[in-house]
């Protein structure tokens, strides 16, 4: 029990201001009006244990300043998502983000030179062919051009077998053997590389090319179940399921393709294309460097000679440092060329102060480290993980590392290393330092990728690492996503906790969810979205309030006795005048007017953090 009276010079306590219900214009969907709505507190001072508090409630910070969306009336409904470290199953995607980092660092990945697209246009994180980017790099000769002919025709080959089976896919529309009214996926052919060529079904034959448009058919089938009047029973009785699907695909295709050389197996729902002949694009050539494919435009990989013919490039070294966060000049400068390049922002948009605001400025208090068990060695608050390769800084990870988990605030990284994918690898490097650390602190045991946004596309990717959970908006339950999945995709707001028996009564997965396979195929190119970071001044200093003297109407403002018991005001923590005092001992010093205002903002307050952080959190009125 805290001394109700004492002073707080010398002791570390969590001080906040509630700055109301707000609305703002949203990041997200990028509406013409105010439609994101939400609660804010600005923080003097938070302990790393209430902030683990707040993220479970579902608070997040920029800065100093802590919000948590109004979830049934904001436009985009912001859900937490967070993953055990030590259930994580990188999908194959993630395990080649990894690959490709090695071979980079080992000097076998080519790259282009700086020089040859110093001309060419911005790209986002959000769209593709990234490994088109520029590269720095000591050995300047290990760089080739990927103009070979050779690429160009398996490019335009894979166009054309995309285009047959989106010929197919059509001509069963049109005969009712796949439903009509839905738009349905287009195919990207994708090429397997010469390490998997071995994957024969025959022995005369050679793997070459496949497809995965039979599951992204399935999912938008499942997606559109009511409009289909049908039930997801019904629809796999009526062979659409992924395997059926490939099925019915790979045996309308093999009439077309046989004058190719080739054959089409389905196999567990993949179409894949096989050389009989030895001449089928084989790129006698070039050899292709196994790169994934960066969106889903085409494939888009980079070139090299025979490995026999090809010289071992010089080595890099990688150093991953992580540091208390504090300004620093050269990640600044980072901040603002990736801030520049990549989210399009003007220079005078970019400057020192708002950066300082948002990415350096934190009120977590740092606690530092122990032996005991409950601290790792670098502690716990706010730090910068740099990321830092032949001694050029490329990446800036901001993190919290908290009691239970490390939060992902924000990553910023050189456009010239796109390529790499810097923020999977990132959120997998991440993922790995819970794990490591979990020696250290045994509550440190997730990752929270901060906010999962079914409603907008780029957010999605977040669910891409298994398995994940979000936190009911309501009741403050954690919920499986291939639970939510399905609820999210009929309605942007959802009390997952009302569903929590399918989770309840389900048996352990054994294998990654449909739905999560297929955010892991979509993922591509959106890997390094961020969230949206509060980073105008009047989204902060002059956002509009919906405050007033007038007692705030709780259907209208989201807080209504549904969401959670009214509790008793008079525990609420006040500070005045350097002293810490229960609202039953101030109540009296007030007025019936300033009483009734106090005790509006007090509950409000008291329903947005809770009963429990409201008794152990010390609230500043703003009018004591």
């Amino acid at each position: 029990m805290r001394n109700e009276a004492s002073s707080s010079n010398s002791r570390e306590e969590s001080v906040v201001v509630y700055c109301d219900r707000s609305r703002s214009s949203c990041g997200y969907c990028k509406s013409s009006g105010r439609t994101s709505i939400s609660h804010g507190l600005l923080a003097h001072s938070i302990t790393v244990n209430d902030y683990q508090d707040l993220l479970d409630r579902g608070w997040r910070r920029s800065g100093c300043f802590l919000y948590k969306p109004e979830m049934e009336s904001t436009c985009c409904p912001s859900y937490t998502i967070r993953l055990r470290a030590s259930d994580f199953v990188p999908s194959k995607e993630q395990l080649r983000v990894c690959r490709r980092m090695q071979r980079f660092l080992d000097g076998t990945l080519e790259v282009r030179k700086p020089t040859e697209l110093a001309d060419a246009p911005n790209t986002s994180k959000h769209t593709g062919s990234s490994v088109h980017h520029a590269v720095s790099s000591s050995a300047g000769n290990e760089s080739f051009s990927c103009g070979n002919k050779g690429e160009n025709k398996t490019e335009e080959f894979m166009h054309h077998l995309s285009d047959q089976i989106d010929k197919v896919v059509h001509a069963y529309i049109e005969s009712g053997e796949f439903p009509s009214g839905i738009q349905l996926p287009k195919a990207a052919v994708k090429k397997v590389s010469h390490a998997k060529r071995n994957l024969s079904v025959e022995g005369s034959e050679d793997l070459l090319y496949t497809n995965n448009i039979a599951f992204q058919i399935a999912a938008t089938l499942r997606r559109n179940v009511q409009q289909l009047r049908m039930s997801r029973h019904s629809a796999e009785e009526n062979d659409l399921c992924p395997k059926s699907i490939a099925e019915k695909l790979a045996c309308s295709l093999n009439q077309l393709v046989n004058i190719f050389g080739m054959t089409i197996r389905a196999c567990n729902g993949h179409i894949n294309f096989y050389s009989v002949a030895k001449n089928v694009f084989l790129d006698e050539d070039v050899q292709t460097v196994a790169l994934p494919i960066e969106s889903g435009c085409g494939s888009k990989t980079s070139c090299a000679k025979k490995s026999s013919e090809q010289p071992q490039g010089q080595k890099r070294k990688l150093e991953i440092c992580l540091k208390r966060s504090s300004f620093d000049q050269e990640e600044y400068a980072l901040y603002r060329r990736y801030q520049i390049k990549v989210h399009n922002d003007t220079p005078d948009r970019v400057t020192e102060r708002k950066y300082r605001m948002f990415l350096v400025d934190t009120p977590l208090l740092f606690v530092s480290p122990s032996a005991d068990g409950m601290v790792p060695p670098c502690g716990f608050g706010s730090f910068h993980q740099q990321y830092i390769i032949d001694g050029k800084l490329v990446a800036v990870g901001v993190v919290d590392i908290l009691p239970g988990c490390l939060s992902s605030k924000y990553l910023f990284w050189d456009p010239d290393y796109a390529f790499l994918s810097l923020g999977k690898y990132s959120a997998l490097q991440e993922i790995g330092w819970v794990k490591e650390n979990q020696a250290y602190s045994a509550s440190l045991q997730y990752y929270y990728l901060g906010y999962y946004i079914h409603s907008c596309s780029k957010m999605r990717y977040k669910a891409a690492y298994y398995p994940s959970e979000l936190l009911c908006p309501l009741r403050y339950r954690w919920i499986a996503f291939h639970i939510a999945r399905p609820l999210l995709d009929k309605k942007k707001y959802v009390i997952l906790s009302d569903f929590a028996s399918l989770q309840d009564g389900e048996s352990s997965q054994s294998c990654i969810p449909e739905c999560v396979m297929e955010l892991q195929h979509d993922d591509i190119g959106l890997e390094d979205s961020n969230d949206v970071l509060m980073d105008d001044d009047e989204e902060i200093i002059e956002i509009e309030s919906e405050s007033s003297d007038d007692e705030v109407d709780p259907e209208t403002s989201g807080l209504g006795s549904a969401a959670i018991d009214d509790g008793d005001l008079t525990n609420v923590l006040i500070g005045l005048r350097g002293s810490r005092l229960r609202y039953k001992d101030l109540q009296r010093a007030f007025g019936p007017i300033e009483r009734n205002y106090l005790e509006t903002q007090l509950r409000s307050y008291q329903r947005v953090v809770g009963v429990e952080l409201s008794e152990r959190m010390v609230y500043l009125a703003k009018f004591i």
